[in-house]
């Protein structure tokens, strides 16, 4: 009997809808997978077993099944974005427990592709830090347990990392796809501003946040997005040559980029260079502000979340972030430092086609109880170890954290692609010939290591 555990989605569309598989049987597998391995993770919330299985079904009775991009292919979504019939936590025992009438747009049209959602993940509280734990678990990185997968998508990349699901929705607002991939060697976008609806939370972090898909290769990566923007993600000029920047410079002031992570960008663009593309040594020209920018507006974004949550009954690392935001708010609202950041990146991207950096500054760290600790400890934790995604959020540029070769440890280093408007499909082809040129194992192996 053929497995179709740790196959990818693409794979296990094409099975489906050539009748070689059934949606039951690839869910089922899936569900004994998560009932095995998700104790030692930490990555769903909730798991809807049996819906699952009746959705597969459902799927599997379809006229157009041999049409269908994600034919009974398992997801899993965060716990941010509502699917029908289940609560919409956020993490958080403040948010109510009322079960969502109908689906976020995001999750009808994985569902209209054939998809069928067998849970959602965990996430730090209202979605603020890159880690996560708290009310509802710890999501462990699958490559070492003993860190923190990434937040906020933490609990999506877990999942996938460890093989319970080929696929899984997240998103962004300040590397909150980018980080957990880069953490547990999954392959991600974050696409610029209105390529995929948003409407994550009240305001979606004004404007910075974006939803995404979250991958073991850039196939599946490629086929998600292009289901969740409603439009073929085709490739582009795939032969054509393009011209990369490389920098390991740290956007935030202060914050210096370890050599595995430095040493991971500059392999990368040798390799690229190898490949024909024209790749020069240049730093995008920062602003010395963008660390103030970039706390204002994460911290006004959690303000605008937690308005109208019991704040007995949030953490108070998330009390203090609101709070902090709190002051920001009115000056975010009015603010134009994302506009002028954009405009003085505009000719350095003129210039180049690709900016090429580390994704991380260094490894995640420990998981553990974070929500429990201080506010400050948590911001340089997270600032100390994730300094390269938030000028793209505040930009409103698509930017993709890729796999790229080993940590000293064994878990997976990354580098990150950022582009400027509409190059979604210019970084998708710059990935795949990194994946092609330099492979990498899809999964952790969970269930080789654990049985």
């Amino acid at each position: 009997m053929t497995s179709w555990v740790g196959r990818s989605a693409a794979e296990i569309a094409a099975a489906v809808r050539e009748k070689r598989a059934t949606p039951g049987e690839v869910v089922a597998e899936h569900l004994a997978g998560i009932e095995r391995l998700d104790g030692r993770v930490g990555a769903f919330r909730t798991v809807r077993a049996e819906a699952a299985l009746a959705e597969a079904d459902e799927v599997a009775a379809r006229g157009d099944l041999a049409e269908l991009p994600l034919a009974g292919v398992p997801v899993a979504v965060k716990d941010n974005l509502a699917v029908r019939g289940e609560s919409c936590r956020v993490g958080s025992a403040a948010t109510p427990d009322t079960p969502a009438e109908q689906d976020h747009v995001t999750v009808a049209r994985l569902r209209a592709a054939g998809a069928v959602v067998v849970g959602l993940t965990n996430v730090p509280e209202l979605c603020v830090f890159g880690t996560t734990e708290g009310a509802y678990g710890t999501a462990r990185n699958p490559w070492d347990t003993t860190r923190t997968a990434g937040g906020s998508s933490g609990g999506s990349a877990a999942a996938v990392a460890a093989g319970l699901v080929p696929i899984a929705l997240g998103n962004d607002g300040m590397g909150s796809l980018r980080i957990p991939a880069a953490n547990c060697g999954l392959v991600t976008i974050k696409p610029g501003h209105g390529v995929v609806p948003a409407g994550i939370g009240d305001g979606d972090w004004f404007g910075m946040s974006e939803n995404g898909p979250l991958a073991t290769t850039v196939e599946d990566a490629r086929l998600m997005l292009s289901v969740l923007a409603d439009t073929d993600v085709v490739r582009g000029r795939e032969t054509a040559p393009r011209t990369i920047a490389v920098s390991v410079r740290s956007p935030l002031a202060g914050v210096a980029v370890s050599k595995p992570y430095a040493t991971a960008a500059r392999d990368a663009a040798r390799l690229l260079a190898g490949a024909g593309h024209r790749v020069r040594r240049a730093d995008p020209p920062y602003p010395v502000s963008l660390g103030v920018t970039a706390l204002r507006h994460w911290s006004a974004g959690t303000a605008v979340d937690a308005a109208g949550l019991d704040p007995r009954r949030l953490a108070r690392r998330t009390r203090v972030h609101a709070a902090v935001g709190q002051r920001f708010l009115d000056g975010v609202r009015t603010s134009t430092q994302r506009e002028r950041l954009r405009r003085r990146l505009e000719p350095f991207f003129a210039e180049y086609d690709v900016l090429l950096t580390p994704a991380l500054a260094r490894r995640s760290p420990q998981a553990g109880p974070w929500h429990e600790r201080g506010w400050l400890r948590n911001v340089l934790a997270n600032t100390g170890y994730s300094p390269m995604t938030p000028p793209w959020n505040l930009a409103g540029w698509p930017a993709m954290a890729v796999p790229f070769g080993t940590l000293p440890s064994g878990a997976p280093c990354a580098v990150q692609l950022v582009g400027r408007p509409g190059s979604e499909a210019d970084l998708l082809d710059l990935a795949e010939q990194i994946e092609t040129l330099h492979p990498w194992q899809r999964t952790a192996g969970l269930a080789e290591r654990y049985g």
